[in-house]
C-alpha cells in the first residue's frame, strides 16, 4: 500500500509559525535598542581594549602604534593607580559596611506600623532625590572651615578649626595621635583613609542608605505574618526572631545591596571631582578620577591608552570582587 502524504498545515504553507512570527515582531520592537546598544556599549567596549593594546594619547588621534599588554603592565606598576586602589578599597570596606547595616536599621525601624509611617519614610528618603552633583556642593559648603559642621562643633565644646576636606592625616594617624601628638605614619597605605576620604564616606552614607533601606523595606513587607506567629509560639521573639528567622530571609537582598554598594563605591568619581579632585596628598584619589584625567589630561599630557587599560583593570577588579562576594554569601546561606 502506497504512503500517503499528510496534507499541509496552513501555517506550514505560510512558510513560518506563529511562534516565529511572535519573536520576529518581539526583536523588530528591540531592534532599536540592540542597534544603539551594539553601536554604544558593545561597540566601544572592543574599542576601549583596542585603544588599551596601544601608545594613544589623544582620544581621537590618528598617531598610535600597537604596544600589546605594555599599558597594563604600566598600570599595575604606575603608583598613583596603586594609591588610588587602596583609597577605593577602604572607600568600599567601610562605606558598604555602614551602608548596607543602616539600610537594614532603619528598614527595621520604618516597618513598623504606626500612625503616619509613610511620612516618616518619605522623610527620610528625601536626602537621595537630590543627584549626587548637589548633595557634593551642599556638603562641600558644610565641610568648609567656617561651615555648620564647626559651628556646631564649637556649641558643644569641640575642636572646631578642622579643614575636613583638606586634611591628609590617616585614620590610624589620628587615634595614635591621641596617645603621641607626635605620631605619625610615613607609609601612606598603611596610615588608613584620610580625613578628608572619610568625610566623603560620611557624605556618601547618609545619602544611600535611604535608598537601600527601600529595598530592605519590601523585602520585610514580603515575610508572611505567619511566619512570625509561628516563631511566638516556639518562643522565638525579639532578637532570636531577627536572628533565626528576619535576616537568613533577607539574604536574597543582603546579597543585591552589598553587590550595587560595591559596585557604586569602587566607581565613585562625582564626589571626589567637585569636592577635592583627588588631594590632600592624593588621599581622595579614585580610579575613576584617575582614569578620567588620564584620558583627557590634566597637568600632563593626555594618556587614552592607558587609562583604558587602568579602566579594565578596574572592571575585572569589580566582577572578582562582586563574584567573591556572591560566592561566600550563598556557602553561608547553604550552610545555615
Amino acid at each position: 500500500m502506497a504512503a500517503t502524504t499528510p496534507p499541509v498545515s496552513r501555517k506550514q504553507s505560510r512558510g513560518m509559525s506563529i511562534g516565529q512570527r511572535e519573536a520576529l515582531t518581539g526583536y523588530l520592537f528591540i531592534s532599536p535598542y540592540l542597534i544603539s546598544a551594539s553601536i554604544f556599549t558593545v561597540g566601544l567596549l572592543i574599542y576601549a581594549f583596542y585603544i588599551s593594546l596601544t601608545d594613544l594619547r589623544e582620544t581621537f588621534s590618528r598617531n598610535f602604534n600597537f604596544i600589546g599588554l605594555q599599558n597594563y603592565i604600566t598600570a599595575l606598576t604606575n603608583r598613583d593607580f596603586q594609591i588610588s586602589l587602596v583609597n577605593v578599597i577602604w572607600y568600599a570596606l567601610i562605606v558598604c559596611s555602614l551602608q548596607t547595616v543602616g539600610a537594614l536599621a532603619l528598614a527595621l525601624m520604618l516597618n513598623a506600623k504606626l500612625p503616619g509611617m509613610r511620612i516618616f519614610r518619605t522623610l527620610f528618603y528625601a536626602p537621595s532625590v537630590a543627584s549626587s552633583v548637589v548633595i557634593s556642593l551642599i556638603f562641600l559648603w558644610l565641610y568648609i572651615r567656617t561651615g555648620f559642621i564647626n559651628y556646631f562643633l564649637g556649641l558643644i565644646g569641640l575642636p572646631n578649626e578642622t579643614a575636613w576636606l583638606q586634611t591628609p592625616t590617616g585614620l590610624f594617624e589620628v587615634i595614635g595621635q591621641q596617645f603621641n601628638p607626635e605620631f605619625r605614619i610615613s607609609n601612606q597605605f598603611l596610615r588608613g583613609p584620610s580625613v578628608a576620604w572619610m568625610a566623603i564616606m560620611a557624605m556618601n552614607i547618609f545619602t544611600t542608605i535611604p535608598t537601600l533601606m527601600l529595598l530592605f523595606l519590601a523585602a520585610l513587607q514580603d515575610i508572611p505574618e505567619y511566619i512570625y506567629e509561628a516563631a511566638q509560639i516556639d518562643g522565638a521573639t525579639g532578637w532570636k526572631a531577627f536572628w533565626t528567622m528576619t535576616l537568613p530571609m533577607l539574604r536574597p537582598t543582603v546579597v543585591l545591596v552589598l553587590i550595587l554598594g560595591t559596585i557604586g563605591t569602587l566607581q565613585v568619581f562625582d564626589q571626589v571631582a567637585i569636592m577635592t579632585a583627588g588631594g590632600p596628598v592624593k588621599t581622595t584619589l579614585t580610579p575613576a578620577y584617575l582614569i578620567y584625567t588620564k584620558t583627557l589630561g590634566s597637568e600632563t599630557s593626555a594618556q587614552a591608552g592607558l587609562a583604558a587599560a587602568m579602566a579594565f583593570i578596574l572592571a575585572a577588579i569589580i566582577v572578582l570582587i562582586t563574584w567573591m562576594q556572591r560566592r561566600f554569601i550563598e556557602q553561608s546561606s547553604e550552610r545555615l
